[in-house]
């Protein structure tokens, strides 16, 4: 049954209609607030002068026709497709949505949600939530399975992991609630295993990703398989069982290779980069972060990525010439983002190891101490805070300021604490 107020009110909203611009000769306007808010049911008169107000049809021979369009784009967020496909298709909906008073709308209206998010545009996905959380005490639970997933999706992006967490577990009591394909249910399942990796939750990031993996290898979707395996393999590395890692990562490289996927195929190196300087086999690691950083179809962040953690691994090995490239190139393509701050740690990396290796102490010292880790902390990225608190403690022993060296591996005690008690 649609709640024709909500649909109202939506409409209006987007239109940037104020209640007294569609009341204006029709009702009141408190009789159109008691509308909107599912106080009282209008008559079917008083509804077809507010649509046509709005510039509405009441058309119900295009709902399934509406239901179709939707379905198609619903799945085209849900696997990796083409941007402008999905641009095209979403255009397309839109403009029946804008002229029919259809049940689909509220589900469209969430789905927009992940559609911002796909196109990295998070400050209108951000507008999307808020705009929808006035109505949202109308969903039915199709309505929220959706809206609490894409808000744990949205949390997600911007690496607020406990809130994502939170959304995504009220998304999956849902799951007993609604009629949902399996491959759907496992993507939550997935998303889930992602956050408590982010969380260094290991061993129910494995429990997550091994029940999302499947489902997927029933339906043989071997990329999000792959996805899962690249879970599988940062968490086995996390408790040390490196050849359950390795397994893993190269059961996702040849997946990657399989379907051709080049983003795949290089975050698999990244991790299995991230995996060998762990194991302190830099020379193995430096190989796997130059395959992701020589591969120009990779997005731009996980070059940028690779290049920080070659610059690390020169520096670990005392190949400072070669450091010293890494960081210039990587300043080079850092000048390529239009918004630095998302990549905020990425710049932090390249200038600390920049300021140490032209000797500038005191621009090290004020960058580690007065924002670096403190970044790191805010954000709860404890494995960074270990690796910058040592780099700085070490560096104090060097210059024979014990206290201060002291002080900082006390820091990076700390995080291992937090570390093991996550």
């Amino acid at each position: 049954m649609i709640e024709l107020g909500s649909y109202i009110k939506l409409q209006r909203t987007k239109q940037e209609m104020t209640q007294g611009e569609l009341a204006h000769g029709i009702v009141s306007l408190s009789y159109l607030s008691k509308i909107e808010n599912l106080k009282t049911e209008a008559s079917p008169e008083i509804i077809q002068a507010l649509c046509t107000r709005l510039g509405i049809q009441i058309d119900n021979s295009l709902e399934s026709t509406i239901q179709e369009k939707c379905k198609e784009w619903y799945g085209m967020l849900f696997e990796v497709n083409d941007k402008e496909e999905i641009t095209s298709k979403f255009k397309e909906i839109q403009s029946l949505m804008d002229s029919n008073l259809t049940e689909s709308l509220l589900l469209f209206e969430i789905h927009k949600i992940r559609y911002y998010l796909i196109l990295g545009e998070f400050d209108k996905a951000l507008n999307k939530i808020n705009e929808l959380n006035e109505i949202s005490g109308t969903f039915d639970n199709l309505h929220l399975y959706y809206w609490y997933k894409f808000r744990g999706n949205y949390n997600s992006v911007i690496a607020d992991y406990n809130p994502a967490m939170h959304m995504y577990r009220l998304a999956e009591d849902k799951l007993k609630r609604v009629e949902i394909n399996e491959q759907e249910a496992a993507d939550l399942r997935y998303a889930i295993a992602v956050t408590h990796s982010k969380l260094r939750n290991t061993l129910e990031a494995i429990d997550y990703a091994k029940k999302a993996l499947d489902t997927f290898m029933k339906h043989y979707n071997f990329m999000r398989c792959a996805q899962c395996h690249n879970i599988l393999g940062i968490s086995y590395r996390r408790i040390r069982m490196y050849d359950k890692a390795i397994k893993n990562y190269n059961l996702s490289l040849h997946l990657g290779k399989l379907n051709n996927n080049k983003q795949l195929i290089q975050l698999t190196n990244q991790n299995l980069g991230h995996l060998y300087s762990k194991r302190g086999e830099a020379r193995e690691a430096i190989k796997y972060f130059q395959e992701v950083l020589n591969d120009e179809e990779v997005h731009l962040v996980e070059r940028v990525a690779a290049v920080s953690s070659l610059v690390r691994e020169y520096y670990n090995v005392f190949n400072y010439e070669e450091s010293k490239k890494a960081i210039k190139y990587g300043f080079e393509l850092l000048d390529q983002f239009k918004n630095i701050q998302q990549y905020k740690i990425f710049d932090y990396v390249l200038h600390t190891y920049d300021y140490l290796l032209k000797e500038e102490f005191t621009k090290f010292e004020n960058l580690v101490i007065k924002e670096f880790i403190p970044f790191l902390e805010k954000n709860k990225d404890f494995a960074n805070v270990i690796v910058y608190a040592e780099l700085l403690a070490r560096h104090f022993e060097k210059q024979y300021k014990y206290k201060d060296a002291t002080k900082y591996y006390k820091v990076a005690n700390f995080a291992y604490e937090q570390i093991a008690n996550i």
